[in-house]
């Protein structure tokens, strides 16, 4: 009998390992983020790609690390009340990605994220989050954008992860549920890096590479694309060799490789790299109209059938959301992050008996009745406490 044996003689511990891992992740969860979020579900293998049309859909923009807008966007949409909590019902919400650089709580906005999912599944609602290159270029290793806040972040949650690694360690029974070291095969310094900053980033590397515990946890369950109903959601942009390649394969290739399941190494699957990637395309997100390549657009959508229109953030909309190409386009990132923008959330609201509109907290609009940034589609400008009202926007 081992030493370790002799001090639990009654193999306590071995009788109920799966409670006390359980008891640990909430510690950690708790001391984090001070909730008590519901485990998350396993995953859909392979994941879904295609939604069927609800009778109220939501998509978000960008949020880059900014909570408070993060939440203001929701409550906005009428998605969540005054504690935050999910007063959706049967909504679909779709967020675009890039929560991730920019900003110093990412991490407490996947947090944010993965309770309001849970808590609209109960509605019968749904939450679908997606990968932007924000998150694609992170889990690479690439932190350009990264801010000294989201790098001490990322770190507490990370100390907090392996002291829940030492505590299940210490018990008998919980060898299975014991994680390797996360800064395993991670170097001390960084070349290009200042020496203060190497704590931080090598936190980052071990939390967010393929396979880490925050991709693997937080990011792996994203959509890359996604279609509902008549509406196809990406971050970027979408070209028919997309489409042709495969939106399921493209959405199983990527939490594989997030996952660290998918045998890709450590850079993402060539269509999430470079200008024409569906996380880097700006071909129908220029804010210059002219530049917006409409016919590229209609013969991607007419590629993928019952679909109506492309909804997209990634590039900054300083008149908020819009749409081009006869609104087969619609662009949804306001740059509503105090580290963008700045700008006032918006959100786009589809309904089976209203059509498109877009939900906006600009005070602007109260007075003015909309403005060119919001040709063709409708408008609605919710007063405080108030049930939004559309308002008439000249075409």
């Amino acid at each position: 009998m081992s030493s370790r044996e002799k001090k639990n003689p009654n193999g306590i511990c071995k009788d109920i390992p799966n409670l006390i891992s359980s008891f640990v992740d909430t510690f950690v969860d708790y001391s984090f983020s001070g909730t008590f979020p519901p485990p998350p579900p396993p995953l859909n293998d392979p994941p879904q790609t295609r939604f069927e049309k609800p009778d109220r859909l939501v998509a978000i923009g960008d949020l880059h690390g900014d909570l408070e807008k993060s939440k203001q966007a929701f409550r906005l949409a009428g998605l969540t009340d005054s504690s935050d909590r999910w007063t959706g019902g049967s909504t679909v919400v779709v967020q675009v990605g890039d929560v991730l650089d920019r900003g110093g709580e990412e991490l407490k906005i996947l947090y944010f994220l993965e309770r309001l999912k849970r808590e609209a599944e109960r509605d019968g609602g749904k939450i679908l989050t997606m990968n932007g290159n924000h998150e694609i270029m992170n889990v690479e290793g690439d932190f350009r954008y990264v801010t000294k806040k989201g790098l001490e972040e990322v770190q507490d949650w990370l100390d907090l992860y392996c002291l829940g690694i030492r505590m299940k360690s210490l018990c008998i029974g919980l060898e299975d549920k014991v994680k390797e070291d996360p800064y395993e095969g991670i170097p001390t310094c960084f070349p290009r890096a200042r020496p203060e900053s190497f704590k931080g980033i090598r936190a980052r590397i071990a939390a967010l590479r393929p396979g880490g515990p925050v991709a693997k946890r937080f990011l792996s369950g994203n959509q890359t694309v996604a279609v509902v109903g008549d509406s196809v959601f990406v971050h970027g942009g979408i070209l028919a060799e997309h489409v042709e390649y495969g939106l399921e394969r493209i959405n199983e290739e990527v939490r594989g490789w997030i996952g660290g399941g998918g045998g890709g190494g450590r850079y993402a699957p060539v269509y999430c790299r470079g200008g024409n990637s569906v996380v880097w395309l700006r071909k129908f997100s220029d804010e210059r109209r002219d530049k917006c390549d409409c016919s590229a657009l209609e013969h991607t959508l007419s590629t993928i059938p019952g679909v109506k229109r492309m909804i997209m953030g990634h590039t900054i909309q300083d008149g908020g959301i819009n749409g081009v190409c006869g609104d087969k386009a619609i662009r949804i990132d306001v740059g509503m992050s105090k580290g963008c923008s700045d700008g006032l959330p918006e959100v786009l609201e589809i309904r089976k008996d209203v059509g498109v509109r877009i939900v906006t907290s600009n005070p602007l609009y109260k007075e003015k009745g909309g403005g060119e940034g919001k040709m063709g589609l409708g408008l609605l400008v919710p007063g405080e406490h108030v049930v939004p009202k559309q308002v008439e926007v000249k075409a």
